[in-house]
């Protein structure tokens, strides 16, 4: 039945392992390079075996593992048209596993699982304008997804992006942040809670954004990445300009637990996140009652 194994000593079991591995068994995969973001997030750049592709989506998420201590969902920043032999996670320093894998440095191995669960569907957003509203590390997942439109920039319309930290020296991705900011295909508002002596932009929660930005709801269409409490304030905000509830995306990836609907922790209602989300619209999201 397999053509790579013609030769009748290798059993079914081997191809199986070969070719079709199990999806509770992580890839060994190689940490190519790591990069100290903020005091508690780094980014790592990792490897897959032979540089193979990960064939992820905008918005879906690996587990990563390191045996003995642990496993976890973490989001996958790098977007597709840019991830060919490597990818990239940012991993903020919250426990026992994610302290453990920042002590860890080019070279070292890690597990991976995945890809999994629903990213967000590209082709729903082309031709449309986009309102990217990023709280925290949900800018993460949310710059797949960004540098995914940058660079088929002919097939969407504007470009609006609006990312809120609790104070300067959480921001992410400062480099990235500084290229967009410019580009005249991104219209970039940045606030903070908390500020310092040192920042000179805008302060507050990021719903304090909304004012500042012209959408023509009639084309538009939203995503929206970060902390629960966000989500409920900026969908008020969007639904205010004339959206409607399924031109508004969020993610739920903060529920992941196994990554393939058996463990039932990402549950919610009749549904598991981890296989029919982590993106879900609003619309979606209202019908089961305990998704926000």
């Amino acid at each position: 039945m397999v053509e790579v194994f013609e030769d009748a000593a290798v059993s079914e079991a081997a191809y199986v392992e070969e070719v079709m591995p199990s999806i509770y068994l992580p890839t060994v995969a190689k940490i190519i390079k790591v990069r100290t973001e903020t005091e508690m997030e780094k980014v790592f750049t990792v490897r897959l075996p032979g540089g193979r592709p990960l064939g992820h989506a905008p918005g879906q998420f690996v587990m990563v593992s390191l045996p003995g201590i642990g496993e976890a969902p973490i989001s996958v920043m790098s977007s597709p048209s840019r991830t060919h032999e490597t990818f990239e996670l940012c991993i903020r320093r919250v426990g026992n596993l994610t302290n453990s894998l920042h002590k860890l440095l080019p070279g070292d191995d890690i597990g991976i699982r995945g890809p999994f669960a629903r990213g967000f569907p590209m082709d729903v957003f082309k031709k449309k304008d986009v309102i990217v509203a990023a709280g925290g590390l949900g800018l993460a997942p949310a710059r797949s997804f960004i540098d995914e439109i940058l660079d088929n920039r002919d097939d969407y319309g504007r470009l609006i992006v609006l990312y809120g930290a609790r104070n300067p020296s959480e921001i992410l991705f400062r480099d990235e942040l500084r290229k967009w900011r410019m580009r005249d295909d991104i219209d970039l508002l940045v606030t903070v809670d908390r500020p310092d002596e040192s920042w000179v932009g805008h302060i507050g929660v990021i719903t304090r954004l909304f004012p500042r930005v012209e959408i023509n709801p009639a084309k538009a269409m939203a995503v929206t990445i970060g902390p629960p409490i966000m989500y409920r304030f900026v969908t008020v905000e969007l639904l205010g300009k004339g959206l409607s509830p399924d031109q508004i995306w969020m993610s739920f990836e903060r529920r992941m637990k196994c990554g393939v609907g058996k463990c039932g922790h990402c549950q919610v209602n009749y549904r598991y996140s981890c296989q029919e989300g982590p993106s879900w619209t609003y619309a979606e999201a209202l019908a089961f009652e305990e998704a926000l």
